[in-house]
């Protein structure tokens, strides 16, 4: 689907002219034109003065199926991360408990030595 026609299609469901999109958005006759044909991809704020002239939700201009479409499902965790799943999960949480009650000083500490290490094992 392409946005040019989906703008064209709602406005003359409306039975809106270019003309009368020109006077609600403020955006040239010509200009419209180029991007109902296709010729010119409109930024996202275009769309949304667009959305709102043809009094329509935005996500409609990219949606052609009845009724809402479904909300984007969250991204899983990915495996490769370390403390995602499984011992290192639970030994990271074991730190986290162990380092709330800490002092910001001893925490510091911690991190300074395990950033030597660190960089001692990769020389």
């Amino acid at each position: 689907m392409i946005v040019g026609e989906q703008l064209r299609a709602f406005r003359e469901q409306k039975n809106l002219s270019q003309g009368d999109i020109e006077k609600r958005t403020g955006l040239l006759r010509s200009y419209l034109s180029r991007v109902e044909c296709g010729h010119t991809v409109p930024s996202i704020e275009t769309l949304e003065k667009w959305a709102r002239a043809l009094e329509v939700p935005l996500y409609q201009l990219f949606y052609s199926g009845e009724g809402l479409p479904e909300p984007p499902k969250p991204a899983k965790a990915s495996s490769s991360l370390w403390g995602s799943e499984g011992k290192d999960a639970r030994l990271l949480n074991q730190f986290r408990r162990m380092l709330s009650n800490t002092q910001e000083s001893d925490r510091q500490l911690l991190l300074h030595m395990a950033r030597k290490l660190a960089r001692a094992k990769v020389a």
